[in-house]
C-alpha cells in the first residue's frame, strides 16, 4: 500500500481523466449489453413475424447504440492514454529530480545502469499497467456482471452454464498467475545486467575495437540477453495456456447452450432471439474474464517495477543541507581534522585514516601517491561529494557540513582526469562554469588554460559543435576545455585531479603559470603522478595507502621523505612514473 501511495502522488494532475476513463468504459458496457436485446427483438418481433417495421425500428435503435458505444470507446481510449502517458511522464520527472539530489554513495548503491532501467523499462511497465487498469479493470468485471444478470433474466437454467464455466476458469487463471508471478519479479532485475553490458560496451567501444574484443563483448551480451529470454520463456510457457483453455471453454459453453437452447425452443420455453442473445452474452462473459486475467498478469508484471521505482522516490540522499546553512565561503583555507573515511557506511574498512592537514588560503598544494593511495578520495571530501566517517573537513574555517551544498560546490571547482563534455558548442560547455559569462570571459579562461589557440584553429571557433562525450576533440584538448570551464566559476578552491595527464609538460607548465598569475588568491590542489607537476607547489602532500606520509615543501621532502626521494630519483634519472618506485610507494587508490 505504501508503494501505491508513493506512486499515486504522480497522478494528481490527471485525476479527472483517470476518473472519466472507467466511467466511459462503464457507459460503453451498458450500450454493448443492450445491443443483444435489440438483436433478439429484431428476430422475435421482426424476422419471425415478418414485421418489416419492427426490423427497421429495432435495427435503427441497434445502430444508434453501436455508434454510442463507439464514441464512448474512443473517448475512453483518449482519456486513458492521456492519464497513463502523463503518469509515466511524471514518474520519470520525479525520479530524475530525485536522482539529481543523490550523493555519490546513493549512485553507487543503485548503479547507473540500474537507474536507467528504472526510468525506462520499469516506468513503461507501470504506464501500460495503469492504462489496463483504467480501461479494463472496471470494464471487464462490470461487463461480466451485467452480462450474467441479463443472461439470468432471460433463462436461469442456461445461465448456470456460464456460472460453472466462469468458476472453473477463475480457478485455472489463479494458479497460472501464481506460477508466473515469481518469474516476472526476477526478470526485471536482469534488465540491469543487460543495460550494464550495453552501456559499458558503447562507452568503451574504442577500447573494445583496439583490443579486438568484439567476440568477448558479444558473448557477455548474449549471456545477459539469454538470462532474460529464459525467464520470459518460463513465464510465457505458462501464460500460453490461457488462450487455448479460454477458447476451448468458450466453444464448450456455446455447444452446451446450443444443445440446451435447441431443446427449449422445441419445447416453446425459449425463443430463437433469446438463444441468440444468450450466445452473445456468453462471449461477453468469457471475454471479460480473459481481459481480467490479462489485467492481473500486467499488474503482476508491474508490481516488481513499482517497487523498484518506489525505492528511488523514497531514497534519501546521504548528503543533505543543514537546517540553517552558511551561504558564504569566507576563503579557500582547508583543514582536515583527524579524518577517517570509508565508502561503505558502518564499516571499519577505511580508505583514509588519521588524516590531519592545514592548508592556507591561496596556497598551491601538490598531492602525489601511488595508484590506490586515496588521493582522489581525499579531495572528494573538500566539495562534500562524500561525507567523512570520522573527524571534520573545514573550508574557510567552517565544517563543510555547515554550508549550503550549492554554495560550497560553487566555490570548489574540480577538474578530473576523465572529464565529460556535453553535446553543444564549445561555448555552451564553457558556460557550465558560469552561465552568465561573456564570450570574452570565456576566451580569457581558455587563454589561461592554453585552450584558446587550438579552439581558434577550428573553422567555427568557439561555436564548434562538440559531439556526445567530446569524441571529436583529443584527450588533451578536452582536459584544457574542462580546466577553462572550472576557471570560469572563479572559485576559491581549484582541484586538478590528474587533469593534465594528457597534456605535454611544457603546456602544463604554461597552464600552471597562467593560473597562478591571473588568480593569486585561489587555493590550488594539484594531484599528479609527475614530480614536475608538483615541484613548483608551495607544499606537497605524499599519500601512501590512505595515510599522509609527508606534508612539506618540495625541497624539504627531498631531504626528509623516503617516498618522495625515490619517486624524484626514478623520474628525474630514468624518466619513469610514480608506480615504478619502490614498494613503499605502492598501494591501491580507492577511487
Amino acid at each position: 500500500m505504501n508503494t501505491i501511495r508513493i506512486l499515486g502522488r504522480e497522478i494528481r494532475e490527471f485525476r479527472l481523466v483517470s476518473i472519466l476513463t472507467p466511467l466511459l468504459m462503464i457507459l460503453e458496457v451498458v450500450v454493448e449489453t443492450l445491443i443483444p436485446l435489440m438483436m433478439a427483438r429484431i428476430i422475435d418481433l421482426g424476422v419471425t413475424k415478418g414485421d418489416m417495421h419492427a426490423i427497421t425500428q429495432n435495427g435503427t435503435y441497434m445502430l444508434m447504440l453501436a455508434l454510442a458505444g463507439l464514441l464512448f470507446g474512443i473517448a475512453g481510449g483518449f482519456t486513458g492514454s492521456k492519464a497513463s502517458t502523463g503518469f509515466g511522464r511524471n514518474l520519470r520527472k520525479a525520479m530524475f529530480s530525485r536522482i539529481q539530489t543523490f550523493s555519490f554513495a546513493n549512485i553507487d548503491k543503485f548503479s547507473a545502469p540500474g537507474l536507467v532501467t528504472r526510468m525506462t523499462t520499469d516506468v513503461t511497465n507501470i504506464q501500460n499497467a495503469y492504462l489496463m487498469l483504467l480501461r479494463m479493470f472496471v470494464r471487464a468485471p462490470f461487463s461480466m456482471i451485467t452480462a450474467m444478470v441479463m443472461a439470468y433474466s432471460i433463462n436461469a437454467r442456461i445461465a448456470n452454464v456460464y456460472l460453472v464455466a466462469v468458476l472453473l476458469l477463475a480457478v485455472f487463471l489463479f494458479f497460472i498467475m501464481i506460477r508466473t508471478t515469481g518469474f516476472f519479479r526476477v526478470v526485471f532485475k536482469k534488465y540491469d545486467e543487460l543495460n550494464a553490458s550495453i552501456s559499458e560496451n558503447i562507452s568503451g567501444i574504442r577500447v573494445v575495437k583496439a583490443y579486438v574484443r568484439e567476440e568477448h563483448e558479444k558473448s557477455r551480451f548474449r549471456k545477459a540477453a539469454e538470462n532474460i529470454y529464459t525467464l520470459f520463456v518460463k513465464a510465457e510457457s505458462n501464460m500460453v495456456l490461457v488462450m487455448p483453455v479460454m477458447m476451448g471453454t468458450v466453444y464448450a459453453v456455446i455447444m452446451a447452450i446450443s444443445w440446451f437452447g435447441a431443446h427449449m425452443i422445441v419445447q416453446n420455453t425459449l425463443t430463437t432471439g433469446e438463444l441468440m442473445s444468450l450466445l452473445t452474452y456468453c462471449m461477453n462473459i468469457l471475454m471479460s474474464l480473459m481481459m481480467m486475467a490479462l489485467v492481473f498478469v500486467m499488474v503482476t508484471m508491474s508490481a516488481a517495477s513499482a517497487a523498484r521505482i518506489s525505492e528511488i522516490l523514497t531514497e534519501e540522499s546521504t548528503i543533505r543541507n543543514p537546517e540553517h546553512p552558511l551561504m558564504e565561503v569566507p576563503d579557500g583555507s582547508i583543514v582536515f581534522d583527524d579524518v577517517d573515511f570509508s565508502y561503505k557506511e558502518g564499516t571499519a574498512e577505511y580508505v583514509l585514516q588519521d588524516v590531519s592537514l592545514d592548508i592556507r588560503s591561496g596556497e598551491t598544494i601538490g598531492i602525489i601517491g601511488g595508484t590506490g593511495s586515496s588521493k582522489s578520495s581525499l579531495v572528494n571530501l573538500v566539495s562534500r561529494l562524500y561525507d567523512v566517517s570520522a573527524g571534520r573537513v573545514l573550508v574557510g574555517g567552517h565544517d563543510v557540513r555547515e554550508y549550503d551544498l550549492d554554495v560550497l560546490r560553487s566555490q570548489v571547482s574540480v577538474v578530473l582526469q576523465q572529464n565529460v563534455l556535453f553535446s553543444g558548442t564549445i561555448l555552451d560547455n564553457l558556460r557550465w562554469g558560469n552561465p552568465q559569462a561573456t564570450e570574452e570571459e570565456c576566451r580569457e579562461a581558455c587563454r589561461q588554460a592554453c585552450a584558446d589557440e587550438f579552439i581558434m584553429q577550428f573553422p567555427d571557433g568557439y561555436m564548434t559543435q562538440i559531439s556526445q562525450g567530446g569524441t571529436n576533440v583529443s584527450g588533451g584538448q578536452k582536459q584544457r576545455i574542462c580546466i577553462a570551464r572550472a576557471l570560469l566559476k572563479d572559485p576559491k578552491i581549484l582541484i586538478l585531479d590528474d587533469s593534465t595527464s594528457a597534456v605535454d609538460t611544457a603546456t602544463e607548465a604554461k597552464i600552471r603559470e597562467a593560473v597562478s598569475r591571473a588568480r593569486p588568491g585561489m587555493t590550488r590542489l594539484i594531484i599528479s603522478q609527475r614530480i614536475a607537476s608538483v615541484e613548483g607547489a608551495d607544499r606537497v602532500i605524499v599519500m601512501d595507502n590512505g595515510r599522509v606520509a609527508g606534508f612539506d615543501t618540495p625541497a624539504n621532502l627531498l631531504k626528509t621523505n623516503k617516498i618522495y626521494q625515490e619517486v624524484y630519483a626514478t623520474q628525474t634519472e630514468g624518466g619513469g612514473d610514480f608506480d615504478i618506485a619502490s614498494g613503499s610507494a605502492k598501494g591501491g587508490d580507492a577511487k
